[in-house]
């Protein structure tokens, strides 16, 4: 069976419900999943995991609007913390990143290069909570087969997205879910995931079941 670590926690969501239904959903394919708020004690030493997942919210927050949190919440991802992460890819490691995992470790200059993608502040946002339609695109393993499909969510907009990013999925026009190689490892963000109801839908728990199986280096197995 494969380990996974949930780096979960963080400010204005559920993260103990969505990372606890993310983990029911990988258990459904044999992958067993740890969830810690520890993110920086669960990464102060080489993992031992085959997964890592940040489904959390935390970084600097610099702004002048967080300041009356930023003692209780502002988080800077230590330099050993930095190193687990490069070196579990470095091992051929997957790393699934969801949703807030692009607003995370602003205080690590290449975070963006490893996700595809940073939120900035003085331009990215989001419409209300809603239902959204997502609409899946290429023919890449994760997403081959797959039908379009609508959930309640927020849809990330104007992010920061590195050049060589190739959507699988988008809404409205903005890109929000895609796969790729960094160094020896594999990389798979979905910017959805902020409350359980994501997670109701069949199609977008199929599409991350595929997206662990790719992150493991495993067969992916084609249904709809």
């Amino acid at each position: 069976m494969a380990r996974n670590l949930i780096l979960s926690g963080g400010l204005y969501h559920d993260f103990a419900a969505t990372s606890q239904a993310l983990s029911d959903v990988l258990a459904e394919i044999g992958v067993e999943s740890e969830i810690t708020e520890d993110i920086a004690g669960a990464l102060s030493e080489p993992s031992e995991y085959q997964l890592i997942t940040v489904n959390a919210l935390r970084w600097q927050m610099g702004l002048e609007r967080f300041a009356d949190q930023r003692d209780e919440w502002g988080f800077r991802l230590p330099a050993q913390a930095r190193t687990t992460l490069l070196d579990h890819l470095d091992r051929g490691g997957g790393l699934l990143c969801m949703h807030a995992a692009s607003i995370c470790f602003d205080d690590w200059q290449g975070w963006p290069r490893v996700v595809g993608a940073s939120w900035e502040w003085d331009r990215s946002h989001h419409p209300p909570l809603g239902w959204a339609s997502v609409r899946v695109t290429g023919d890449h393993e994760v997403v081959a087969g797959l039908r379009d499909f609508d959930l309640v969510d927020e849809v990330y907009s104007d992010l920061r997205v590195m050049p060589d990013v190739k959507p699988l999925a988008s809404a409205n026009g903005q890109p929000l879910i895609w796969a790729r190689p960094v160094r020896r490892g594999r990389v798979f963000y979905d910017a959805l995931g902020h409350d359980t109801r994501s997670y109701d839908n069949e199609i977008h728990r199929t599409l991350l079941q595929r997206a662990a199986l790719w992150l493991l280096k495993r067969p992916v197995q084609l249904r709809d």
